[in-house]
Order: structure tokens, then sequence, then C-alpha cells
């Protein structure tokens, strides 16, 4: 696989599912692991699975920022609140 291959791939991770992006980082591995790839083109499968993280890290902050947040009252009792998308943008 060379640079040109990879770069329509990228364009498309956020696009992806986070189990997508996950899947298609494990192949990556497989392919860098199988030991059949040129330096080159293990370099360049190394950029795809680099970019493959980054794009899964971004679907991660993204759930996070939707999850229900523990906060305390001023009692000190923890309790659930949800995250206010103004709050999320701070």
């Amino acid at each position: 696989m060379s640079r040109e291959e990879s770069a329509p791939q990228a364009e498309t991770q956020d696009d992806r599912s986070f189990e997508e992006c996950l899947q298609s980082l494990e192949k990556v591995v497989e392919r860098i692991e199988s030991g059949e790839l040129s330096l080159e083109d293990s370099l360049a499968t190394f950029e795809e699975g680099v970019r493959l993280v980054q794009s899964c890290n971004r679907k991660l902050s993204d759930v996070e920022r939707r999850i229900e947040v523990l906060t305390k009252d001023s009692e000190g009792r923890t309790r659930l609140r949800e995250l206010v998308e103004e709050e999320a943008l701070d």
C-alpha cells in the first residue's frame, strides 16, 4: 500500500464508526506484523494506523462529552446529571 492509496482512507475515517475504525486498526497491525511489507509500505501502513488511532481517540472524546457527568451537590453527595451541550463547549 502506498501513501497515495491510504490518503482517501484518511478522509473517510471520521465517517466510520468507532468499531469500524478499531477493526481497520487491527488489520493494520496484522499487516505490519506479517513482515511481508516493504519498508515503504510498512511506513505508509503505520501512518494509516496513526490516523486510525487519532480518529478513535476523537470518537471516544466525543462520547465522553455526551455521557452523564458525576457531580457532587451542595451537601457533598454524588449525583448524576446529564452534561449540557453548553458545558461541553467550555
